[in-house]
């Protein structure tokens, strides 16, 4: 049992810690970017509720959180919590209304965490008052007061990072995800769900150790805890739908662990017996199920009954229930008549649907519903937009907290990010085109304007840049090819000029060029499979061209080290064809081959590149697993991909971020930025990210062109 901090110290020292890390540079310092696909920087979800009895409209739709960035997986605690967390009564002069008090996760502050908020409406200031409460955050919105706590530190596992997921409440005892404990097995998921007494701070681990468990739910009188488990059986690589069964076990301890239900996710409780939970089913719609426990007897999958209880013609998932209502329960559905995913409730009685959420924002996707314990009042989260009524900015550097001494750790919007020599600008792609932007987000330019992958600047030549034009994920024999960017050289129409290097119409790119700026490696298809060539920098093939690798199999995304010694470099050829990838070395010269990185079997590392000191290699990878159900997120095509480092010899593996997102493409930089976001000059976001790709096709229609496979960027 760990314990945590209090609240109003662990504080202090955060904000302690992280004013000595902006503070802090050395000669040594450096910056890591990463990509997150998927439209990441667009979700800006906050946390809302729409009353159950009365018909939704936009004045009965409350917003709960803060509109500070990314806000949701709510829950409703039963019973106050205001006293007990801030330790303090708020001394009223009239009559108040009841807060409406949120659960619910966020990622702020440069990492995840649990957060508490009592917002109270129509609170004029002058009729109330309160004792100090230093730790807690008031805020003042049109007459709205709210009161605000991370539930737990950042230093609750020896200040290691971890994402936070899926809370729920029993009592005095906050049950969640975290995935802050490595399994020490590649490819196995790190998610574990652990109880943290908020009196006292101790924590638990209620999942068995070598087990990954997700999506956990407290039954009504807190005795059990159901969870969506793999067991013993782990990952297979899925990312449509988890391959999981229901667990339940006892809350206060894990233990009477036993498996109720096979094949099922996302449970929810209506009574201590009765618990809804979605699968996907035969006929490959997504369904909602209901599953009956004995009331005597052993408790096992073949005493418990299933029932369907959505039928076919609609995907139904991520069910809610509250506390002994058996009249009606909530989900998502994403029905074949729309392309949002919205929040419903499904009459059990009836066995009809009311619709909540497209009556009121028809086109915005909607997740996970939860209930109030009385059931007045449904909960959900969705992409705030401007609804806030206040400035919605975007990030162009959204910092993180980094594990790593001397490393300040960014998530950028945009892929394949690079950075210049003097470390003042950012090379990135969007889709398409390749652009510039200062550091500090000014002076955003489209540098090219046509589909591209993969940006790297020259190191020796100033303002050139090297990237591959072209379609991605093609075959050997498509046409892609490398070009330089002079991006500081304008043509007469305002146009950076740009120079092709490769001349024989395959598939040439992830171009890297030598420290020394002489040479560029890339892949290349010319051979009828993508091995690792080199040709000259300044007149490509043209100017000299050399194989560096040879074999029927995928060599790819390369990287120089700093000290022109090693080439880095993904590779299938293990088992070709396969979609697994392990990262490699070799020398220019074509001697030295060694694996440097394999995720286990059938895992995907890509996108290695060198630390500046050239010591560590910094790359992408499924080592960890996949951290929560992928259908409970928007589409991300590899929600396990996260960012590691590690030495060149291959030791002291470090994962750095933790989420259910897909972390890719990163770079690591000369210079070192303070670990403060920085705010695009663009605006703010739109909303425009798609939901999970699998829910687009009705499975009546030919599913032959959806991709069941992982997919690299390759």
């Amino acid at each position: 049992m760990k314990p945590i901090i209090p609240l109003s110290l662990s504080l202090l020292l955060n904000f302690l810690v992280l004013c000595a890390a902006a503070d802090h540079e050395s000669s040594s310092s450096s910056t890591i970017l990463f990509a997150t696909l998927g439209g990441r920087s667009a979700n800006a979800f906050d946390v809302f509720a729409l009353p159950t009895w009365d018909p939704p409209s936009i004045a009965t739709e409350i917003r709960i959180t803060d509109g500070r960035s990314l806000n949701f997986n709510g829950h409703f605690p039963s019973s106050s919590l205001f006293s007990l967390l801030t330790n303090q009564s708020l001394i009223l002069t009239r009559p108040e209304p009841i807060p409406t008090e949120l659960i619910y996760v966020t990622e702020r502050n440069g990492t995840w965490n649990i957060y508490y908020d009592a917002v109270f409406r129509n609170t004029p200031r002058s009729t109330r008052s309160r004792s100090a409460l230093e730790e807690v955050k008031e805020e003042e919105e049109d007459n709205l007061v709210r009161f605000q706590l991370p539930l737990l530190s950042s230093m609750q596992s020896n200040n290691q990072i971890s994402m936070k997921d899926k809370p729920s409440l029993s009592g005095n005892y906050l049950v969640y995800v975290s995935t802050h404990e490595d399994t020490g097995e590649p490819r196995t998921s790190w998610a574990a769900v652990y109880s943290t007494d908020l009196r006292t701070g101790l924590t638990r681990r209620l999942t068995p150790l070598g087990i990954a468990d997700f999506s956990p739910a407290v039954s009504p009188s807190g005795v059990w805890t159901a969870v969506a488990s793999y067991g013993e059986r782990g990952w297979n690589g899925d990312v449509e739908e988890l391959s999981t069964d229901i667990y339940v076990f006892l809350t206060r301890d894990g233990t009477q662990r036993v498996k109720v239900v096979e094949h099922g996710g996302w449970p929810c409780w209506v009574d201590e017996l009765t618990l809804y939970f979605h699968r996907r089913g035969s006929d490959n719609w997504w369904s909602i199920y209901r599953a009956i426990l004995p009331s005597e007897g052993p408790v096992s999958t073949e005493s418990v009954v299933v029932e369907r209880v959505t039928s076919p013609g609609l995907h139904a998932f991520t069910p809610a229930a509250s506390p002994g209502n058996k009249n009606f329960i909530a989900v998502a559905t994403r029905r074949p008549t729309s392309k949002f995913r919205h929040i419903e409730l499904l009459d059990l009685v009836r066995n009809e649907f009311k619709e909540l959420t497209r009556l009121v924002s028809p086109q915005t996707h909607h997740f996970n519903p939860f209930f109030s314990s009385d059931s007045n009042r449904v909960g959900y989260h969705r992409c705030r937009g401007e609804s806030n009524g206040r400035k919605n900015t975007q990030l162009l550097l959204e910092n993180l907290q980094s594990p790593v001494d001397d490393v300040s750790l960014f998530r950028m919007d945009g892929s394949f990010p690079s950075f210049s020599p003097a470390g003042d600008r950012i090379a990135y792609v969007e889709f398409p085109g390749v652009y510039v932007v200062n550091r500090d987000g000014s002076n955003r330019r489209r540098v090219y304007p046509d589909s591209a992958f993969s940006t790297v600047w020259d190191q020796v030549r100033k303002g050139v840049i090297y990237t591959s034009t072209g379609p991605t994920f093609a075959e050997p024999t498509t046409e892609v090819d490398v070009i330089s960017i002079n991006v500081d050289d304008d043509d007469l129409n305002g146009q950076p000029e740009f120079k092709k290097l490769t001349t024989n119409g395959e598939n040439n790119a992830f171009p890297f060029p030598s420290p020394d700026g002489k040479w560029v490696v890339f892949r290349s298809g010319r051979s009828g499979y993508k091995n690792l060539y080199i040709m000259d920098a300044v007149d490509g093939e043209r100017g000299g061209l050399h194989r560096l690798t040879e074999g029927p199999w995928s060599d790819t995304m390369c990287s120089w080290s700093p000290d022109g010694d090693w080439i880095a470099f993904a590779s299938d050829r293990e088992n070709p064809g396969s979609g697994s990838f392990e990262l490699y070395l070799i020398h220019p010269n074509r001697t030295g081959l060694r694996k440097l990185f394999q995720s286990g079997s059938g895992g995907r590392a890509n996108h290695p590149t060198f630390s500046p000191d050239g010591k560590s290699i910094l790359f992408t990878s499924d080592y960890a697993g996949i951290s929560a159900e992928p259908i409970s997120n928007p589409h991300h095509y590899q929600p396990y991909g996260e960012i590691f480092t590690m030495k060149l010899d291959g030791s002291d593996l470090k994962r750095l971020t933790h989420n259910s997102f897909e972390d890719g493409t990163p770079t690591w930089g000369y210079r070192y930025i303070k670990p403060l976001d920085v705010e695009w000059l663009k605006g703010g976001p739109q909303c425009s990210f798609e939901d999970c790709h699998w829910l687009n096709q009705t499975p009546n229609q030919n599913r032959g062109d959806v991709s069941t496979k992982p997919q690299c960027r390759a």
